[in-house]
Parts: structure tokens; sequence; C-alpha cells
């Protein structure tokens, strides 16, 4: 990687070719003749918009970031037992934070790796690499834009909000591992000698919400509906919006409300309903202003389509029928859609994704199922904890089937979660998002893998093998259906179009985001000027949507009860899309029990298999015995491990860039 000295603070000594920014030594070898001035470069929209658009390109895919890659941090995944040594969870899972750089030569995650900004290949974005080159284009964007002469006011307005947004966008990427940054609203000059200093994060969360706003005013609601946007009519889906602009600055206001930044990393989570207030309430009107524009349908977002709650074999199949405009699946990969990128109506920021549709086909496909016999055929086995499963998906009638107490993760008695039956009567999210034991996990005809036609998860089961099945007692399913195996070929088979993506944001995460901020600045019947609904209806909004009860009076009537069932939510709805890490690292509770523990859920069948082989029997019926919870780890973590290392090589190139405390 270059240092963050050529990367950020060397000034411009290439020229500008249509729509990108060539290298140094690119420029070095190139013939004279075929360089454009940069003058040339920005003097009208379509020659601008191509220097934006490098900068669309470079934002990293986390699915399909590398051949095997991981995403999901915090409490709630764990790999196969075989690739302990291999892969970046693992290794935080031992506390070496380092391992986003320098795991398996430092390419595993989409944090950091080989960085190449003119490619459109899947290897060759990250956050850490790219996002210095990208703000700085939008530095030297936005301090050119008297060179686009050519332009209307609507275009010059585009121009300039999009620029706004990514310098906002990639410095709000940075803050959320590695905190408070220099943030330079500047093309340092060729001779300068750099002394900016770091800033808190609420300082830097601050100006990047002044970006996001600014931004915000420039941008449109719908780029269809722009003179500039009907030359690309219905193809304008991954550009930035005005609601997007928005949710972000309410992002950024809520992180700098919460308990992390305003209290500093600390152990013992006594800290952890501490936010700031006078931030969160600012959050709060931003994203309530988000949630109105997309309810009326100024914005062109939407809350996608769900399942019919009481049909299970179509939430577990993940069956899209011809009656909905969207689907809930959708959001995370699609089928038989000519490898359309996922994100649907919901999807509010996305990249562009040039790579090939059928990447998403080879390592990260293979990793969510069962390998054994190869199964799936995967290099590993990405799996929820059993502790995250139990804590995060509650019961149909909204109640939490776990609750936590003294540091400890307890069935909650009020609940109706019966541990004899412990898959009946959840969530409907469970059964979208989880196998469980007993599931037809083989549609077709089982040839070579009769044994694996049914999830055979209790203990002691045929996919219980620690290095090739689950080491957990279950699967995840969310992001790639259990009929991705090597029978069902849904993932395997070209003709199925298979295609993955994980928006940054979606529609729901502003619903969550405006609930949090309204729980933090007054409880659950917070509400917003700019909004109709209270904190409460934002998260019961996502409840009717699943078909899951709402809140229980007992947790609104008490401000830190609620925002309990808020978090909880949040790790419902958001599970394994990558938002864990960072939400336990800002509520203060990374360090703090039981959100340390990885679990697996043990437990004996009392029928036998023909029971489960009946074809009108209902898996969610089946009655265990002696279930109990086993711990696989614990993870001790330090106040360091609040926020990520920067690179040595980094934080060595001038004394007021300094290292993370700890590191």
């Amino acid at each position: 990687m270059k240092s963050i000295y050529k990367s950020l603070f060397v000034a411009l000594t290439a020229a500008f070719a249509l729509g990108s920014l060539t290298s140094c030594e690119d420029y070095l070898d190139k013939e004279p003749e075929s360089d454009l001035t940069l003058e040339e470069a920005l003097k009208d929209f379509n020659n601008f918009q191509g220097f934006v658009e490098q900068i669309y390109n470079c934002i990293p895919h986390k699915t399909t970031n590398y051949w095997n890659t991981t995403f999901n941090w915090g409490e709630d995944e764990i790999l196969s037992a075989n690739n302990a040594d291999f892969y970046v969870t693992p290794q935080m899972d031992k506390g070496d934070f380092k391992a986003y750089y320098t795991a398996w030569g430092g390419n595993l995650s989409y944090l950091y790796g080989a960085s190449d900004k003119n490619s459109n290949g899947r290897f060759n974005h990250h956050i850490w690499n790219d996002s210095w080159y990208c703000i700085r284009k939008a530095n030297l964007g936005l301090e050119n834009m008297d060179l686009m002469i050519n332009a209307t006011k609507e275009e010059r307005d585009l121009i300039k909000g999009q620029l706004l947004f990514f310098r906002g966008w990639w410095y709000e990427e940075l803050m959320v591992w590695f905190g408070g940054l220099p943030y330079l609203e500047r093309v340092p000059g060729a001779s300068e000698v750099l002394r900016d200093p770091r800033l808190s994060f609420q300082e830097c969360a601050l100006k990047a919400a002044d970006d996001f706003k600014a931004a915000a005013e420039l941008l449109p609601d719908n780029w269809d509906k722009t003179t500039v946007g009907k030359n690309t009519l219905g193809k304008n889906g991954l550009r930035i919006t005005k609601a997007t602009a928005l949710a972000y600055a309410g992002k950024v206001l809520l992180w700098a409300a919460s308990p992390l930044a305003e209290n500093g990393a600390q152990t013992g989570g006594a800290k952890t309903y501490a936010y700031n207030e006078g931030y969160a309430k600012q959050a709060a009107e931003i994203l309530g202003k988000v949630i109105e524009q997309s309810e009326s349908g100024v914005a062109p977002y939407q809350l996608a389509e769900y399942y019919d709650a009481e049909d299970f074999n179509a939430l577990y199949n993940h069956d899209r029928t011809a009656t909905t405009n969207s689907n809930y699946s959708d959001i995370f990969y699609t089928i038989k859609q000519g490898f359309k990128q996922p994100g649907t109506v919901e999807a509010m920021m996305r990249g562009s994704q040039f790579d090939q549709p059928n990447d998403a086909r080879w390592g990260f496909a293979t990793s969510w199922g069962s390998n054994v016999d190869g199964l799936f055929f995967g290099a590993m086995v990405q799996m929820p904890t059993a502790n995250y499963v139990n804590y995060a998906y509650g019961m149909a009638n909204g109640e939490p089937a776990y609750i936590v107490e003294n540091g400890e993760l307890k069935v909650n008695p009020e609940s109706g979660f019966d541990p004899t039956h412990p898959f009946k009567n959840r969530d409907p999210r469970f059964y979208h998002d989880i196998v469980f034991d007993g599931e037809m996990y083989i549609n077709g005809t089982p040839t070579g893998f009769e044994n694996q036609k049914y999830a055979t998860l209790a203990t002691g089961g045929v996919m219980r093998d620690v290095t090739s099945g689950s080491r957990t007692g279950y699967f995840c399913q969310k992001l790639v259906p259990h009929t991705g195996n090597k029978v069902d070929k849904v993932t395997d088979d070209w003709g199925t179009g298979f295609r993955s993506y994980l928006p940054y944001m979606r529609l729901a995460d502003v619903y969550l985001m405006y609930a949090e901020a309204g729980a933090a600045a007054g409880g659950a019947s917070y509400k917003a000027s700019s909004s109709s609904l209270t904190a409460e209806d934002a998260i019961n909004t996502l409840r009717d949507r699943v078909g899951a009860g709402h809140v229980n009076a007992k947790y609104t009537s008490n401000k830190n009860a609620f925002m309990d069932e808020v978090r909880r939510e949040r790790a419902c709805e958001l599970a394994f899309e990558g938002f864990r890490f960072n939400d336990l690292q800002r509520w203060l509770l990374l360090t703090e029990a039981p959100y340390t523990n990885k679990t697996s859920q043990e437990f004996t069948r009392v029928n036998d298999n023909s029971w489960y082989e009946k074809n009108d029997q209902d898996p969610r019926e089946a009655e265990v015995k002696n279930w109990r919870e086993e711990k696989i780890l614990t993870r001790n973590f330090s106040a360091k491990h609040y926020w990520f290392p920067i690179l040595e090589s980094e934080v060595y190139i001038y004394e007021d860039f300094a290292q993370n405390p700890g590191w």
C-alpha cells in the first residue's frame, strides 16, 4: 500500500484522464499527448461526472472483497475450527485487531488490502487504502469547481453535492473504526509540511455532518426526475440522493452522541446509556425527515415487502411471488434476475459493483452452509453463535426470548419461550435468517448426501462437525440461502444468476437510528418535530413489516429498558450485515459480558429421524431436551479495543498523527 503521505498529502502531480485520476507512476510512463489537462477533464458535466464516478468505483464490496471474506466481528459469528489461523475473525477473537492488515498477507477484509483505483476488480478496493485517495479527490474537485465552465446550475449542484457527500462518507467509514482523524478540507501543497492534528471523534463527526447537510441542499430527491438524470433514466439507482446525504448526517450525529464518543473508551459498562442528548436530538430531527420523505414518496426508498409470517415454507425457502413489488431477500442477494445488483427499493447506499457478476458464486456463497462431505464445498464455514441467536431473535409476540441479567444471558420467563420447544413461535425473521435442527436442508434429491436431507444440528448430529459443519447448532441463510448447496445449486449454477451485495445503508437502518436517537433524547415517546413517528413507532413499524409483536409497555415505560429493546431490534433486523461490532463498540459494550462470549447450543432430540422426515411434520414443533449453551470462547478485550490500531507506517509520518491508545 502507498503510505498515507503519498495517498493523501502529496500534491497533484499527475494529469486526469477522462473519468479517472492516473497515478504518478502511470503518468510518467505516458506519452505527453495522451494526457488531458485538468481544465479539459473538468470543463463540463460529462467530464466532471467521470471524475466523480471513480469515487463510486472505489467503494469496497463486503461480500466479495476476497476469495473468502468475513465482516461480522462482534459476538454474532464464529468460523469453523479449521480456520483459526487464517482469517480476521479468529484473530480478532484473540484481541489481535492488527489482523485486519496482517492476517494472511493483509488482504482478507474490506478494511485493508492492495488497491488499484482504476480497477473494477473486487479485490482492489478497501476502506483504509481508498479513503484517503477519494477524500483528496473530493477536495481537488471542490477546489476546482470554477473549471466547470460549460454547465447549468443543476449540473454544478449535482457535482458539488456528490463531492461533499463523498468527503463526508469516506471520513465516516474511517471514523467508526479508527476514531477522530485530521479532517482535511483542502488539497495540501506539494511542499507543505503536514501538521494537521487528529480531531476528536465528535469534532470529526460534526464536520462530516456539515458536509452531508451541505450535500443534501444540492442533491436531488430522485435522479430520474432531473434533467441530467433523464439521460440515464432507470439506471440512476446507485447515485447519491438528498435523503441518503441526510441519513448519513443523522448517522454521524448519532455516533457523536454515542456513549463511546461522549465518554471515551472505558470498561465496566457503567456509561452504556450515557448519550449526548443534544446530538441525539439533532440526529432524530434529520432522520425523522428522511423517514417522512420516504413514506411520502418524495425519496425513492421504501421498506421492502416481507413474506407472510404465517407461511413457514415461504419464509424458510425465501420464496418470491409475482404479487410483490419488492422482496426482503432481494436486499441481500438476487436469483434469476440476470445478476441484478441486490438492494431492491430499500438500499440507500451501495457501491458500483462493476466486477464480474458471478464473483459471489465462489468463496462467499460457499462459506455459509454445511461442508460435511463437501455439500457447500467452502474453504471455511461462517455460522451464527448460539448466544447471538438467543439474544437477537425473540418471540412472535415481540418479547425477547432471552434477557441479559448480571452479565449473563437468561431465558425470559415472561416471553413464552419454551426450552423443550425452542423453535416454536419465534420472531418471523428467525425462520428467514436461521437454519435450525430438523428443517429440510436439501430440497432436491440428495444423492450422495442423504444424511443431510434434514438439518442434523442437535448435539452429536452429522452437521455438528466443528471443521466442516456447525460448531454452534445453527447455520445462517440470510445472505446465502440453504439451497446454495451442491444438490439444489441455487448459487453454484451459472443459470441461476446468483449475486450478493450488502448495502452500506438501507431504510430500515434509518428507522432504527431514529428510534435510538429518540430513546437517547427522551425515551419511547420521543417524537422529533420533523416526523409523525415516536421512537416506539419506528420500532413497531419494522415489526409490523415482518409480522412480529409490538414493544411491550413494560419496556416503553422505562428509558433504559426501551433502549435495550431498540438495541435488540437492531441486532435482529441488521443481523450479519456487518454492523454489530461497531454497535457494541459505540455502546461501550464490546468489553462487557455476555457480549464477549461465543457459545454453542447443545440439546438432544426427543424424536427419531423418521419424525422429521414426515411430509406433514413442522420442524418448529420439534421437542428437545437438555437445552443448554456451552461456551466456545470468551473474548478478553480491554479499553484499547474500542478503536482499531492504525498501521505503524502511517503514524510515523508526523508527530500529530498519533496512534490510537494502547496500540
